[in-house]
């Protein structure tokens, strides 16, 4: 979830570093009131989003931009992972958090309206919006059979 939502290694591995480190921290305050899955994935999404904002804050250096080979073990072939990497790279952090959420992690839309803070009817307008962006972006389905 850190990668897709990152969309880079590096900042992935930094998110889910930070997000273990908060979870042992606050583990005690861990109150119950939602599933730990709701509040771990509040927690790693947080921590994603954050690292999304450090390195949009950060100078571009020449490796930025640089996509090291997908961590999907479902996608057909490396370019299709790479096209869906870069799409997500590209969709504004406003939908990518609920639809990595929902078709990469299988949530339900109630679990992201509790991981993300939102209605669960924003979710579901995030959710439409971002897969028509990625849609666009991804183009027409190819037929290779």
């Amino acid at each position: 979830m850190c990668r897709r939502i990152t969309a880079n290694d590096a900042d992935a591995a930094d998110a889910a570093q930070n997000a273990l480190i908060a979870m042992a921290k606050g583990l005690a305050r861990f109150d119950g009131r939602s599933r730990l899955s709701t509040w771990v994935h509040r927690i790693a999404v947080n921590a994603s989003l954050d690292e999304v904002r450090r390195r949009s804050r950060r100078a571009t250096t020449s490796l930025d931009g640089v996509f090291e080979e997908p961590a999907v073990d479902h996608v057909d072939s490396r370019a299709d992972a790479l096209d869906i990497d870069a799409a997500l790279r590209d969709l504004p952090e406003t939908f990518r958090a609920p639809v990595v959420l929902r078709d990469l992690c299988g949530l339900d839309y109630d679990e992201i309206a509790d991981v993300l803070d939102l209605a669960p009817g924003t979710v579901r307008s995030r959710i439409s919006r971002g897969r028509a962006a990625l849609a666009k972006a991804l183009g027409p389905v190819r037929n290779d059979t």
